[in-house]
């Protein structure tokens, strides 16, 4: 393919990333995502009066002790925040058996958020990581550089197959110094990362979104194949037709399930699940509002 031709392909790709995911953005998520993320950067800016109806977690107790009768604090919202995307684009990401790719699954969710932060003047980065860090854009505001993230997401080539979770969390921690909303959007296909997230989630407010696909959870009965890790490149003959292999990979999968939905329990971090079969709108919804 010429150069001038992939650059076409790029561009268009891009457009329809653009007109998906900022659709959703617009009619969707930017509401849901203020609600989750812009009451919570709020600066303190007076006092008054209770009147039916304020929330009663906004009393001043200490005013109103002095006063005699009911006073609440009064916000404004603190108008910028910056959202960092923490994207793992190792080699599992191009596993996918359903609708996409997990890569994709990713870049679809990244712009969709993207998208809602620009909606409310936020700043956005972006973080792409294997098991090193592969490429860092400083948070900016603006369409074009919003564009730029997904040209990156969609086209990026990393150097490298493994997982780092704990690296690129160091990594965030370093060159982000204000408080942010990060996303950590991987399959977490790797060990070790749970003291990274307490410590990125005490100096951020850290979300991760999980990538899975169904056939990382039940194994169909193909006869015998040929696997290969993704991320190791290690190849080794399965006999999917045994019924005590895929009972066994079903176990160790729930296992590993298991396993990762207590280190992000422990670790105090929101997170939800988004799969190549179920997608990522519904989950993020949920999510979103659950902050709310």
């Amino acid at each position: 393919m010429s150069t001038a031709q992939h650059t076409k392909d790029l561009i268009r790709k891009v457009r329809l990333i653009e007109l998906k995911t900022r659709g959703l953005s617009d009619h969707i998520f930017s509401g849901e995502y203020h609600s989750a993320f812009k009451g919570r950067g709020m600066a303190f800016s007076e006092v008054r009066e209770y009147v039916p109806g304020d929330e009663v977690r906004t009393i001043d107790w200490n005013v109103t002790a002095r006063l005699g009768h009911p006073y609440i604090k009064v916000f404004d919202e603190e108008r910028e925040l910056t959202v960092m995307l923490v994207a793992d684009v190792s080699g599992s990401g191009e596993f996918g058996t359903e609708h996409q790719l997990k890569r994709e699954l990713i870049t679809e969710a990244c712009a969709t958020i993207a998208f809602s932060a620009i909606q409310n003047n936020d700043k956005v980065g972006l973080i792409l990581f294997s098991d090193q860090v592969e490429l860092f854009i400083p948070p900016k505001k603006g369409r074009g550089h919003i564009l730029r993230i997904v040209r990156e997401l969609l086209e990026f080539r990393p150097t490298h197959k493994g997982t780092d979770v704990t690296g690129a969390l160091k990594y965030l921690n370093s060159v982000i110094k204000k408080r942010s909303i990060a996303f950590l959007i991987s399959d977490l296909l790797d060990e070790g990362y749970e003291d990274a997230l307490k410590i990125a989630n005490r100096r951020h407010d850290l979300v991760v979104l999980r990538t899975t696909d169904p056939r990382e959870l039940e194994l169909p009965d193909m006869g015998l194949v040929q696997f290969v890790d993704p991320e190791t490149g290690e190849a080794r003959w399965v006999n999917t037709a045994s019924r005590g292999v895929r009972e066994h990979y079903r176990v160790q999968a729930l296992k590993h399930q298991a396993r990762t939905r207590d280190a992000l329990r422990r670790a105090g971090v929101d997170h939800a699940v988004i799969g190549t079969r179920e997608g990522y709108v519904r989950p993020l919804m949920n999510l979103f509002r659950q902050r709310d």
